[in-house]
């Protein structure tokens, strides 16, 4: 099941990962395999999302959305997207982004190093507000509790997110301006396109999540709707039968899939920015990650939910908000690529190990007859 689920995912990888290494090297291979890894985690909440959707869809239209929909995944959000972002940035056309990233990588370099500044502000605000407001929220499951319960009581304020984010980012371009001042104002009206562009980033943020909440309402209406559907069948004594989506409905929740995974994709796409400039390899790590994050769709419709590693979602989250100050911080200094990767990798490989350490005391807890909560103990 596994091997058939994933069979196209681990062939995919497999040749992502020769290309890179062809490409620019063992250097290259390591920072592929880091963004399929981002890419994976951070949209792990968005397989999901896909499988309580798709499995409304018929047999047609899931295969449209696993065949023409990763085409649009992988090619659009994660090849097209990143050039339009440097090309925006730049002030060039896409088409001489691409010819530049491929053909003349100095001068590619030297235009995303310019048009870092607005990139990071914009890609760092927009990942801060999702970390933000993951942590403040109150949930039942909680990874790191001396964090996140006083964090949850503080998130009761209204706004608090977006007055933090704001803090952040004029706190970052009052040094930066500040630094640019003291080497002779080289770099000052940079400062005034990292708030402009911080500014973005949280509208962009705002606009996106007032979309997917908007969306994800009008899918839970439509769940209890259904479910009372149901309830009413059982008690009149007529067969209850799931009824799949068809046609122009079908059609419709495919297009809304489509736009719910270039939303999901927004936070691996920015922060795959704060690892590498290069297009090729984003595309190549995160084109790989877009189709695991398909199969692991397709893996949930047929097999159900995925809730054995319950903290993974949390690593993902604070892989986040790390992503979210480093490129907030490269914005002055610059940070390897392999470390700022290997942030994301650790926290993640943590709240991995910390499920599978719950795992094992709450099988030790029903052995013993007890089935209260276990803590997460960190």
């Amino acid at each position: 099941m596994v091997l058939k689920t994933f069979g196209w995912s681990f062939a995919i990888t497999v040749l992502g990962l020769a290309a890179a290494v062809v490409y620019g090297g063992w250097e290259a291979f390591g920072i592929v395999a880091i963004l399929c890894v981002l890419e994976i985690s951070l949209s792990f909440d968005n397989a999901v999302v896909n499988a309580g959707i798709l499995k409304k869809m018929n047999a047609f239209w899931q295969k449209i959305f696993l065949t023409i929909g990763v085409l649009i995944a992988v090619f659009g959000m994660r090849l097209v997207f990143p050039v339009v972002i440097v090309a925006v940035s730049a002030k060039i056309g896409p088409i001489e982004a691409v010819n530049l990233a491929l053909n003349d990588a100095d001068r590619y370099q030297e235009l995303v190093t310019d048009a870092h500044p607005s990139i990071a502000a914009f890609g760092g605000m927009f990942l801060l507000m999702i970390f933000l407001d993951f942590i403040f929220e109150d949930r039942d499951i909680q990874w790191l509790r001396w964090i996140e319960r006083p964090l949850a009581k503080l998130g009761k304020v209204d706004m608090l997110s977006v007055c933090i984010a704001l803090v952040v980012l004029l706190i970052t371009a009052m040094t930066f301006a500040t630094q640019a001042h003291q080497h002779g104002g080289a770099h000052v009206d940079k400062a005034q396109t990292v708030l402009i562009s911080g500014i973005a980033g949280l509208i962009t943020y705002l606009v996106v999540g007032g979309l997917s909440g908007y969306f994800e309402n009008k899918l839970e209406e439509e769940e209890e709707r259904e479910h009372e559907a149901e309830e009413a069948a059982k008690r009149s004594g007529k067969k209850v039968t799931a009824v799949q989506l068809a046609g122009k409905a079908a059609f419709f929740m495919f297009l809304y899939l489509e736009v719910l995974d270039a939303s999901f994709s927004f936070d691996g796409v920015i922060g795959a920015f704060a690892i590498t400039n290069d297009i090729v390899l984003m595309a190549l790590g995160l084109g790989v990650g877009a189709m695991y994050v398909r199969s692991l769709t397709v893996y949930l419709v047929r097999e159900g939910t995925l809730d054995d590693y319950v903290y993974l979602e949390h690593g993902a989250h604070y892989a986040i908000g790390a992503l979210a100050v480093v490129l907030m911080v490269s914005i002055q200094y610059e940070i390897p690529e392999i470390i700022t990767g290997g942030i994301g990798v650790a926290l993640i490989g943590w709240s991995f190990w910390s499920s599978v350490r719950r795992n094992k005391r709450l099988a030790a807890a029903e052995g013993s007859g007890d089935k209260t909560e276990v803590p997460s103990g960190v």
